[in-house]
């Protein structure tokens, strides 16, 4: 009985000796041999290794890329306009024994120092930049001279920065309303410049159109007058003619326009002496003294009818 239980107290004691000396080192992993506290060896390789058991100590480190991300602080820039900036960094630890010795076995003691870090170089390199270069496409350029910087002062940590970043970029809350203003004080003068501009235009486009229209019915007046005129003057050269053809019936037409006229009202008064030629045709025929009325005697010619008044008595005043 009593050997049953040394063996078994023997295999308990080969089994932790064992468990204790036998460690697994995994792909993304690398470890670091501590015994009494001092470092002993660095294993990146992945895989079943081997310890002093109870004495050596083994600190697993990542491998993969590890992100810090910084408090937001205000930065004064080379213009003196002032930001809040928010960033961000990815780094890998690249030698485990000399991040061991500097800031200890944990990530914590180095964001501490990558905190310090980050923010000394993102003051001294944009406190050299106007605010247009960080808001445009320079930004790459500063954060190549940012990351620069801070993977040159992390090396000293067992560290490689791969890469820094800002994340945001704003502008601290007593500027922002008076940005705000100024961008809408700017806004309100380039539409006031625009609508100028536009009613500059548009009055411009009507004065043209005015011109042209004034000059279009000019030349339709003209142009209406010309052959206006043309259309009397071919008129009277017409009515001409064919008057020219018989002057007495010209003269008989002319007088009965006239008598219409004046009689078409009804009660025209007319004082004028009885020999008048304006009754020439009221006396007789082609306006000579009315003849004895004879039968009608053959003739060549076509005579025209006339219309025969009784004249008034000499000296007073015919009235109709």
């Amino acid at each position: 009985m009593n050997r049953s239980v040394i063996a078994l107290g023997l295999l308990a004691a080969v089994v932790v000796t064992a468990v204790s000396s036998l460690f697994t080192v995994q792909q993304t992993q690398q470890v670091l041999i501590t015994q009494l506290g001092d470092p002993i060896r660095v294993i990146e390789k992945p895989g079943l290794h081997v310890k002093v058991p109870f004495i050596q100590s083994v600190i697993t480190f990542d491998r993969r890329l590890l992100d810090f991300d910084a408090p937001g602080e205000e930065v004064i820039l080379g213009d003196q306009r002032r930001l809040i900036i928010d960033s961000f960094t990815r780094y890998r630890i690249t030698d485990p024994l000399r991040f061991y010795q500097t800031v200890g076995a944990t990530e914590q003691g180095i964001r501490a120092r990558l905190n310090s870090i980050v923010s000394s170089s993102l003051r001294r390199v944009l406190g050299n930049e106007p605010l247009l270069s960080v808001l445009s496409t320079d930004r790459t350029r500063i954060m190549g001279e940012i990351r620069t910087q801070v993977n040159t002062e992390s090396r000293q940590f067992g560290i490689e920065v791969v890469d820094v970043r800002i994340r945001r970029a704003d502008l601290p809350e007593e500027n922002t309303n008076a940005i705000l203003q100024r961008m809408q004080s700017e806004r309100e003068r380039v539409a006031r410049e625009a609508r100028a501009e536009g009613a500059e235009v548009a009055q411009r486009v009507r004065a043209g159109a005015e011109r042209e229209r004034t000059v279009l019915l000019a030349e339709a007046q003209a142009q209406s007058d010309v052959l206006r005129g043309q259309g009397e003057q071919e008129a009277i050269r017409l009515v001409a003619e064919a008057f020219s053809k018989d002057i007495e019936f010209f003269q008989f037409w002319r007088s009965m326009q006239a008598y219409r006229e004046a009689f078409s009202e009804g009660h025209t008064r007319m004082v004028m002496t009885p020999d008048s030629e304006f009754f020439r045709y009221f006396r007789g025929s082609g306006g000579r003294p009315e003849a004895p009325i004879q039968a009608p005697a053959p003739a060549t010619t076509a005579t025209r009818p006339s219309v025969a008044a009784p004249a008034p008595a000499t000296g007073a005043p015919a009235t109709q």
